[in-house]
Order: structure tokens, then sequence, then C-alpha cells
């Protein structure tokens, strides 16, 4: 039971690659291409206000472009042999940015937030609403309690893609709030176990849809200079989540009852949400999409200034996208056009759960201990720590680094991170600075996961899947994070029992190692690329 407890968290904690050739060839500026490519070479939680002000400050010089300055666009050319893209010495003159856009940002990260706090509130409130509702002796209730948030989100990543294509980003996003809402309000309120499974299977759906729609309309809406930024900020504020469902908790000890108050808290920024939605542009890629030209105009407008309205909607005209192309459906994501970009997006989110993030977190208080370090805050607060720096760093590498060298880079040290712990407990050699070095391979873990792994995948996926199938495929990519995360916390323990840890973490090293390779090979890098590049590139029209 605690391990499910956990291993949500756990994944909250990161909450959040390609296939194939590309001929070479030197491109010409009317005709940019890029594509995948095989190298000959193989390759959550306290977060502070604080660190958010600073992350933004690192991004100054990117977020200086939405306020007006100017910068240049980086084009880029197709290589033969890894697939990358990189920068290429023409430049264009961009028309002057007059809009912002970090006031809709910010609304749409309270899903980030909300999806943070439904994760963990649950596990200092589980005790005591367990004493509260008779199922203390009841561990499988309580499993239930936990588990059936994961359940709900599997079942809301898959429905965000269909109600963000059917009825747009924003209208989805308010949609989204119903659930979110009124399962806060029905755990608030239960006065019997059944009540809070539904509310909390409520509040899971609604997470599984900000799962899928905040990366998503993040990356719509932001500009290309300084989207890997802001799309990293997603995950600060999933960070802050967590950590607000950390401090609720505080007064449980000296009132029992406060559990009901820690779920109610959760529909203030759920009705925030649905009323800053109200007053936020919709995606200009999505209403293009739907042949909406004149309010794609209007958004582009809000969203960027009067002077960007030629220069994007030509760069959307030129996309090859418009809206003679029919809405994708389910069946076409697995089309020989699509296959090869989906695939990645779903071994993105798979080698990121099986690489080890619960199992880490699980274990990390445990680890403590035998470093002396008792405290269960002060462990939390040291993983915290450590996934907030990492995710801090990570965001001013973003479009500086790349994706994919951020993403190989975080595997590396993962692998690296997992051989040091199962090391410290089987080599007897090391036996006197075991637990000195299981903290620190602890540690170094969840910094490298931060820098690339947890959220580099959420940011990549809306950038390289084309607009019709931008929405459905995120939510099957994200339905397979969900899947996998519930199929490890339903089983780590067993095969923990079975094989002992120190194997498993030998094995998560290999996890890691295995998607180096896979990443070397197959992930594109999208930085400096509007998502209308990298769309003519990966997904042409036919």
């Amino acid at each position: 039971m605690q391990a499910l407890t956990i291993s949500a968290e756990a994944t909250s904690v990161g909450c959040r690659f390609r296939g194939g050739r590309v001929s070479s060839g030197v491109e010409t500026l009317g005709k940019r291409s890029l594509g995948f490519g095989r190298s000959s070479m193989p390759g959550r939680n306290i977060c502070c206000s604080q660190r958010l002000g600073l992350e933004f400050a690192r991004a100054r010089s990117g977020v200086e472009l939405v306020f007006g300055s100017r910068a240049k666009s980086r084009w880029v050319r197709a290589q033969s042999f890894d697939g990358d893209l990189e920068d290429d010495s023409s430049t264009k003159l961009q028309t002057k940015s007059s809009g912002t856009v970090l006031p809709y940002v910010g609304i749409a990260c309270l899903g980030a937030i909300l999806f943070g706090y439904h994760l963990g509130v649950v596990n200092g409130a589980l005790e005591y609403l367990a004493r509260d509702l008779g199922i203390t002796e009841n561990t499988v209730l309580q499993g239930w309690v936990v588990s059936t948030a994961l359940a709900g989100a599997t079942v809301g990543s898959f429905t965000g893609g269909s109600l963000a294509d059917k009825f747009g980003r924003t209208r989805t996003f308010q949609l989204d709030a119903i659930p979110l809402a009124v399962g806060a309000l029905l755990c608030a309120t239960a006065q019997n176990v059944q009540t809070m499974i539904i509310g909390r299977l409520l509040c899971g759906i609604g997470i599984g849809i900000s799962s899928a729609i905040v990366p998503l309309y993040i990356s719509e809406i932001s500009p290309t200079e300084i989207r890997g930024a802001l799309g990293s900020v997603n995950q600060l504020f999933i960070c802050i989540g967590i950590l607000a469902a950390l401090v609720s908790g505080l007064p449980l000890a000296g009132n029992p009852l406060w559990w009901r108050t820690m779920f109610a808290i959760a529909v203030v920024p759920s009705v925030l949400m649905a009323l800053g939605m109200s007053i936020s542009p919709e995606s200009p890629r999505w209403l293009f999409q739907q042949g909406k030209i004149s309010q794609a105009e209007t958004s582009i407008r809000s969203l960027y200034g009067k002077g960007k309205v030629a220069e994007v909607m030509n760069d959307l005209s030129t996309s090859g996208q418009s809206s003679t192309e029919q809405d994708a459906g389910w069946f076409d994501l697995f089309s020989k056009r699509y296959r090869k970009v989906v695939g990645v997006g779903a071994a993105l989110f798979l080698f990121q759960q099986l690489a080890g993030i619960n199992a880490v977190v699980y274990y990390s208080t445990a680890v403590f201990r035998s470093a002396g370090i008792a405290s269960d805050v002060a462990a939390s607060a040291l993983v915290g720590a450590s996934n907030v720096f990492g995710t801090a760093v990570a965001s001013s590498l973003m479009d500086r680094q790349g994706r994919k060298s951020l993403l190989i880079t975080s595997f590396t040290g993962m692998a690296a991170s997992m051989l040091l712990l199962s090391l410290s407990f089987t080599w007897k050699v090391l036996t006197p600075y075991s637990g000195t070095l299981a903290v620190l391979g602890t540690v170094l873990y969840v910094l490298s996961f931060s820098l690339g792994a947890g959220p580099v995948p959420a940011l990549l996926l809306p950038e390289i899947f084309a607009s019709r199938i931008r929405a459905k495929a995120v939510a099957l990519s994200l339905g397979m994070h969900w899947i996998s995360n519930f199929v490890i916390g339903l089983y780590f323990l067993s095969v923990v029992n079975k094989f002992g840890i120190s194997t498993v973490y030998l094995g998560f090293s290999t996890v890691c190692l295995l998607a180096v390779m896979y990443i070397t090979g197959n992930v594109v890098e999208t930085k400096g690329r509007s998502l209308e590049e990298i769309e003519r590139a990966l997904s042409p029209a036919t």
C-alpha cells in the first residue's frame, strides 16, 4: 500500500526519440528539411517561488523576445548521420513582437499544480482519512484510494486528446475543471470509502487530461525562441503542487479532520483555471487546422502582437497542414506517415518509467536512514531540492543545449547513479561507506532525472507531432506513461522481494543505458525550430 502511495508521488517528481533515415543534401532557404537518422555511434519534492523567479531570470534573454526585443530565427539543415538539427549561418530578421504569452502559460500551469497536488495530497492524508472512514485495518481499500487516481489518469490522458481536437485547447481546460473540482468536493465530503474512491477516480481523470493538455497548449502558444524554457516550467509547477500538498498537511497533527480541508483546497485552482481559460486565446494552430483563419489571426495578435500576424500566418500556411486535411483518427497514428514519431513518443515515456524513478523515491527514506538521516522531512527536502535544482538547470539549458543532449546526459547520469546504488548494497569493500554512497547515488539520480528524463518528454512530444495528430499522439504517449506507472507500482515490491533491491537497481541501470542508445539513434533535436518547420520535415503532407 505504501509503495502505491509513494509510487504515485514518484510519478509527479518527473512528471513529464525517433527512428528512420534522412537523405543527405544541402537545404535551400525556401525548402528546409529535417528527418530521422541513425547515428553511427551508440550512443518531487520541495519547490519555491524563489526558484521559479530564478528560472525566469535565467531565461531572460528569451523572455525579452515576448515583450518586444528583436531576434534572429535560426535556419536548420538536416543531417544524414544523426538526424539532429543544427544551426545554419543563414538568418532572418523577425518582426518585433509586442504581445506576451506569460499570463496564459501561468493559467495553463494551474493544471500542472493540480497534477502535483492530487498525486501528493493523499500521502499525508491517508492515515487520517482511513481512520475517519473506518478502513484503518483494510490495506486493500487504502491501496484503492491511492491507485484509483492513477487508473483515472490513464482514462483522462486518452480522453484529453479527443477533447482537445474536438473542442479546442482552452475549452478542454474548462471541461477538465469539472472532474477536478467535483472530485475534490467528493473527497472532502466523503462519509464512506466508496464516495472517496469515486472522488479520487474523478480527480485522476482530471489530472490525466491536464497531463496531456498543459504541455500541448504551452508548446503551441510559446514563441520558438523560448519554447523550451516555458515548456519546462510545467515541471516546476508540478513541484509547486506537490509542495502545496505537503504544506497543506502540516495542521493534521493537531486537527485529524483537516484532511477534508486538504482535498477541498484543490477546488480553488480548478475554478481559477476555468475562469482564466475563458479569457485566454485559443491555440492559433488548432484554429488554423479548423479553418478558422480570422480567429487564428486574432489569437496571434493577442499572443505575439499585431506585427507578428502576417509572419505566423505565413508559417502556418506553408506548413502544408491546412484545414484541407481532416482531423486524424486514432488509427492514423499508426500509419506509415506517423508511426515513427508516435513510436518515439511512447518509447520516451516508457523509458522514463522503466528507468526506476519510483524505486529511488520509494527507498529514499530507508537509504537516508542508513546514512544517519532519520528525519523523513529532511529526506524529502533533499530529494526535492535535487529535483528543483535539476529542473531549473534544465530549463535554462533547454533552448541552448537542446532537448536531445539533455536526454542523453540525463539517462547517462541515471545509469551511473543506479550502478552506484547497486554496488553500495553488494560490494563488501564498500560496506563502510555504503550509507554515504547510497545517499550520493540517490541524490545524483534524482538530479539527473530532473535534468532531462523528467521534463523533456512532455516538452518534446508536442514539438515532434504534426498538428493534425498532436493532441491524440500526446494523449497516447501519456497513456503509456500512466499504464506503465500503474503496472510498476503494482508489481514493484514483488519483483524486489524475489530478486533483491540490488539486482533491481542494476536492471534499472541497464534500462537507462538502452535509453541512451535509443535516443542517440532515433531522437532529433528541435531547439530553435518552429512547430511548422518541424512538421514539414518529419510529417510532410502527402
